[in-house]
C-alpha cells in the first residue's frame, strides 16, 4: 500500500504461548510481520520455515515477527512452535478476535494462513492471504526497512 493510504495497525494485544503480554505497539519503530497461524493448518507448516528464516535473518535491522495462534489447545500451538523452532512471539488467540480488528475487507479472518505487514509507524503496508515465502516477504519489507533507514541484510 501507497504510504499515505495505509491504514492504522490494530494493536493487537494478549498473552502468548509462553504467558507474557505482548502489544503489537511495543514494537512501534520497527517493521513487523503479523502472520496469524494454527498447528493444524497445513500451509502454515509450508511457511513456518520462511517466517522464522525472516525473523533470523532481519531481526537485527529492526524487523519483528509476531504470530497470532487460532488453536484452541495451547499445547498443540507450543507444540508447533517448538518443532518448528519459531523464534518470535505468538499471542494465543483461539477465538479469532485479533483477527478481527483488522479493517473489514484486508483479509478474510477465517481462513488461515494470512499475514500483514505493519510499517514502522504501525500503519499496515501489505496483506496477503494463503502461505508466504521469504521472498514475498523480503519485497513487502526492503523497502519499509529502507524508508526506516535500516538497510535489511543480504539474503
Amino acid at each position: 500500500m501507497k504510504e499515505g493510504e495505509r491504514p492504522p495497525a490494530p494493536d493487537f494485544s494478549g498473552t502468548t504461548l509462553e504467558g507474557r503480554t505482548v502489544h503489537l505497539s511495543d514494537y512501534r519503530g520497527e517493521v513487523v510481520v503479523v502472520n496469524a497461524w494454527a498447528s493444524w493448518c497445513g500451509p502454515c507448516r509450508i511457511e513456518a520455515p520462511e517466517l522464522k528464516k525472516i525473523q533470523q535473518r532481519w531481526k537485527s535491522r529492526g524487523l519483528q515477527v509476531l504470530g497470532i495462534d487460532h488453536d484452541n489447545n495451547r499445547a498443540d500451538a507450543l507444540a508447533f512452535q517448538h518443532d518448528h523452532h519459531l523464534g518470535y512471539p505468538s499471542l494465543h488467540d483461539p477465538s479469532g478476535r485479533q483477527a478481527l480488528k483488522l479493517p473489514h475487507g484486508l483479509v478474510n479472518p477465517q481462513s488461515l494462513p494470512f499475514t500483514i505487514v505493519v510499517d514502522e509507524d504501525g500503519r499496515i503496508a501489505a496483506a496477503q492471504m494463503g502461505a508466504v515465502t521469504a521472498t514475498a516477504l523480503r519485497k513487502a519489507v526492503t523497502p519499509l526497512l529502507r524508508a526506516a533507514g535500516k538497510t535489511p541484510a543480504a539474503s
